[in-house]
């Protein structure tokens, strides 16, 4: 049996990085490949009527407060050491999120993820500036002309729009969300429960 293991991310989200650089942990130990899943935060946030973080307990300092906190922590204890917060969260991620899609048809998924999520989460670039995410995706060897060309088909994005219905509607309301068959997980914080369903289900 093959279990079908998604992960539903938007770029814009810190513990979507964390997870994107735990996650092939998990596959070589499991020898389940997982298979990314770009959404929309804002449009899932939207959809589910629920909100980021840091608009949630923005009065509630000393909650804030452990949040960074147990980031730290998590960042340290997996020795994600090149993560860097981005001086200009949040960021505007519809434009990176239809590139994805674009990178999904055109088989470079895998790079293009790295490359974003290292711009990102490591280099701190903005990218919602068109100029700064082609720039970024030529010094990955992609074709940064031609995604942010076919960023703009209604097909892609009309995709997005779907993917992040579809994520609403099989029950998430946040990113990183993981699918381990029908069985959904929330959170980087919930990776380890991920990998023992794989195990379960396998």
């Amino acid at each position: 049996m093959t279990v079908q293991v998604e992960f539903h991310y938007d770029f814009g989200s810190p513990n979507a990085y964390c997870s994107h650089r735990i996650i092939p942990e998990i596959e070589k130990r499991t020898g389940v490949s997982f298979t990314y899943f770009p959404i929309l935060l804002g449009g899932v946030f939207k959809l589910a009527n629920n909100s980021s973080p840091m608009q949630q307990f923005a009065e509630i300092p000393l909650k804030m407060k452990y949040m960074r906190t147990e980031m730290a922590r998590f960042i340290r204890d997996r020795n994600l050491s090149k993560f860097q917060m981005n001086p200009n969260f949040p960021v505007n991620t519809v434009q990176i999120m239809r590139g994805a899609l674009v990178a999904g048809e055109e088989g470079i998924l895998p790079a293009y993820n790295e490359a974003v999520f290292a711009a990102m989460w490591e280099e701190g670039l903005k990218m919602d500036d068109p100029a700064v995410i082609g720039e970024r995706l030529d010094k990955a060897g992609l074709d940064g002309a031609h995604i942010l060309a076919r960023m703009q088909d209604q097909g892609i994005k009309d995709k997005l729009i779907a993917n992040t219905n579809r994520s609403v509607e099989r029950g998430n309301f946040g990113a990183p969300t993981f699918f381990v068959g029908d069985e959904m997980f929330f959170g980087k914080d919930r990776l380890e429960a991920v990998e023992k369903e794989i195990a379960r289900q396998a």
